[in-house]
């Protein structure tokens, strides 16, 4: 094997593959990445036998071969390599050690066979359907802060897809919950998505996902079985297992009857909240919300650094009522908010509570209380 490439063109594309493969690692191929190259192409393939992401570019491919060598390594010595440098990749004839050549500057790395590199295979997907970059970027971004990091309830530890009807209407539902929240988003279920298995995609997969099409402008193709789903755009294509789990009955804990309504400025709400949090202790972070009619006063008390109240104006006529809640759980829901307004839909000071974009139908939000 042998090529030639410009270092911002490989640079880029370790670092799509290098995020995903931990520093530490007991089994040594998973450090690796897989360096495949033919005809005018590189292809680099990295994995944790959990996850895989591939990503192809255009090189100059003097001798097709491939082989496997550390990532965060390679990673590191191209980051520091000057802009500009072209970078030539050669396996010396016993494939033990890649050269790497950059003007005068030359390394030589280990390396392990190919064929010892697993292969996450994505092959079978039996529903497949395209989605925006964008309405994905809004999936992760409006659920995956509720995602659980309890390892004992790992069914909780990712965003739950899959179609639901309502009235009528096809719809794709992405929704995660930790048990002291509930974040759900739903939109036109996709053209060939109908049929669909509920599928529970993993946060780490969720998280790769959001970093890699940050900046992404086309669309996504999905494919999805009973254990995989893959994701592909550009020269990108990331291919994951599912959660193995069963997602609990989430429409069970939002609450319908709840009959008393806030509606308050979402900017002045956030800002608020998080003033008035400061002075909470960092252990229950508690803020308590005292609603009387058109007037809303947040409330935190420490006993080391002291007490803290805001007045803001709302629209609520309701009798009197007071609620806490964890004030960085408010701030999470509140900063999904993009309307200029939201609304609180309440019962009582120990029930559930529902918060909605009143610009957004498409999102929900729920909210444990909690004593303060």
């Amino acid at each position: 094997m042998k090529i030639s490439i410009e270092r911002a063109a490989l640079l880029r594309s370790l670092a799509h593959v290098q995020s995903v493969v931990e520093r530490r690692n007991a089994i040594p191929i998973l450090s690796n990445v897989l360096i495949e190259a033919s005809g005018a192409t590189l292809r680099l393939n990295t994995t944790d036998l959990d996850i895989s992401i591939v990503e192809s570019t255009e090189a100059d491919v003097a001798a097709a071969g491939a082989t496997t060598t550390p990532v965060h390594t390679l990673h590191d010595i191209v980051r520091k390599l000057p802009e500009g440098a072209q970078v030539e990749l050669a396996l010396e004839e016993d494939g033990s050690r890649l050269a790497l050549r950059a003007g005068r500057s030359s390394f030589r790395l280990s390396c392990l066979p190919r064929e010892d590199f697993p292969a996450l295979e994505g092959d079978g997907m039996p529903h497949e359907f395209a989605m925006s970059a964008a309405d994905l970027r809004t999936v992760i971004d409006r659920t995956r802060f509720a995602i659980s990091t309890e390892e004992t309830r790992y069914y909780l530890n990712g965003i739950y897809w899959h179609a639901k009807e309502e009235n009528g209407v096809q719809l794709l539902r992405a929704v995660a919950t930790d048990g002291h929240r509930l974040a759900r988003l739903e939109m036109p279920l996709p053209e060939g998505a109908a049929g669909m298995p509920g599928a529970i995609v993993p946060r780490k997969t969720v998280n790769e996902l959001h970093r890699l099409i940050a900046e992404a402008d086309t669309a996504v193709q999905v494919g999805l079985s009973e254990n995989k789903i893959r994701f592909s755009f550009g020269d990108i294509e990331l291919t994951s297992k599912l959660i193995d789990g069963t997602f609990p009955d989430y429409e069970r804990v939002i609450p319908i009857g709840n009959d008393k309504a806030m509606t308050v400025a979402t900017k002045q709400f956030r800002e608020a909240v998080d003033r008035v949090s400061t002075i909470s202790t960092e252990k229950s972070r508690a803020v308590k919300l005292m609603l009387g009619p058109g007037n809303l006063t947040l409330q935190a008390t420490s006993p080391d650094a002291g007490s803290a109240t805001e007045e803001l104006e709302i629209a609520y006529g309701d009798e009197s009522m007071e609620i806490g809640f964890n004030a960085r759980y408010l701030l999470d829901i509140a900063t999904q908010i993009g309307g200029e307004e939201l609304k609180f839909e309440l019962a009582d000071g120990g029930s559930p509570t529902v918060i909605r974009d009143l610009e957004d139908d498409a999102s929900l939000y729920v909210l444990m209380p909690m004593r303060v």
